[in-house]
């Protein structure tokens, strides 16, 4: 059995880990012998992941780091045998991938999962340059993504195998709601985009005065965003399950500024819910404009405010866009699919 190690710091369960929680399972079902190395500070969502991870029976090793370029990583790495190092996000790209090489592990490759605020940063996109030319394939979760690395970073949209995330089918989703529900979830951030929708909800709700709007989600702009909030706003904090949220209210809105994938707008599909996207990364590849949605750009307030009054007010039309992006979610974006194509890249390296 061919054995895969993957490799990724983790402080939380967010999109990349959720990715993984559902690869992982689904590679080994397949016949690769698919491990994780956790590398952590300690964080309740890193204990968190590796117990998720743990009873899905894949076997999970825990490497803790007491700052950001620990040598012990590499030197762990080192020792290690495996016949495929897969690394994810920055730390185990720039820690793991020139430990694979020295170590002469047979394929290596990355994935690359978002935007990120330091790769515009010279020297932080020359280490990420210098640590690719360590690996035999890269994927992107996303056409957007591949994009944004070749204009941040100077990466060739070339150099990227698309291999976008997956999701499980749940059961039938209820009906949206008739009243004009909106609903929003993610890290309370900068890059996220509340702040707009926040502005964009006023903005809506002059012309939609019974227009609600439920965030889920906590981070570090919360008090700005709380204090921002204009009437009809309701904060929920983290959420979990969050399919609860998307059922309950009628539209979901990702108004981010960058976003590698957009994994709430196909959890939103995939709940059978409209979903009013922005512009960037790989939200316009799961939201189809005008078919399952509307995409609107990036951090124009007024526009976003125009296309939630549109669809608050066409009842038929958010019916319509819910059942046809549920369609299209069980339909390109499985989590079988997703595993099945990270294999095909596996057995191309493999094969070379």
């Amino acid at each position: 059995m061919t054995s895969v190690l993957h490799v990724q710091k983790v402080s939380g369960v967010s999109g990349s880990e959720a990715h993984l929680l559902s690869l992982l399972p689904l590679l080994r079902r397949r016949g690769w012998d698919a491990r994780m190395l956790v590398l952590h500070e300690d964080e309740p969502g890193a204990r968190e992941f590796m117990a998720r991870m743990r009873a899905a029976d894949v076997p999970v090793e825990a490497c803790r780091m007491r700052f950001d370029l620990d040598p012990r990583v590499p030197a762990r790495l080192v020792r290690r045998r495996t016949d495929i190092l897969h690394t994810h996000l920055v730390h185990a790209d720039v820690l793991g991938l020139p430990a694979g090489a020295l170590a002469r592990v047979p394929v290596r490759l990355s994935t690359k999962h978002g935007f990120n605020e330091f790769r515009s940063n010279p020297i932080a996109a020359a280490a990420d340059r210098a640590a690719a030319r360590f690996a035999h394939a890269q994927i992107a979760i996303s056409h957007g993504l591949a994009r944004y690395l070749a204009e941040t970073e100077g990466f060739d949209v070339s150099d990227f195998v698309v291999v976008h995330y997956g999701i499980e089918p749940g059961a039938t989703p209820p009906p949206p709601p008739d009243a004009p529900r909106l609903a929003a979830v993610g890290r309370l951030i900068p890059i996220k985009g509340f702040d707009v929708l926040l502005r964009a909800f006023a903005i809506a709700r002059q012309d939609v005065p019974d227009l609600t709007l439920e965030i889920a989600g906590a981070g570090a702009a919360e008090i700005s965003l709380r204090d921002a909030a204009p009437p009809g706003v309701t904060f929920l904090g983290p959420v979990r399950p969050v399919q609860e949220v998307y059922e309950r209210n009628a539209i979901v809105v990702v108004p981010s500024r960058g976003e590698g994938f957009g994994m709430v707008a196909l959890e939103a599909a995939e709940r059978g819910r409209a979903a009013i996207v922005t512009d960037v990364g790989g939200l316009p590849e799961i939201v189809e404009h005008g078919a399952t949605g509307v995409v609107v750009q990036s951090e124009d307030a007024p526009a976003l405010a125009e296309a939630i009054v549109s669809l608050a007010r066409d009842r038929d039309r958010v019916r319509r866009f819910g059942q046809a992006a549920r369609a299209r979610a069980l339909d390109q974006f499985s989590a079988e699919a997703a595993a099945d194509a990270v294999g095909a890249v596996y057995r191309g390296l493999l094969g070379r």
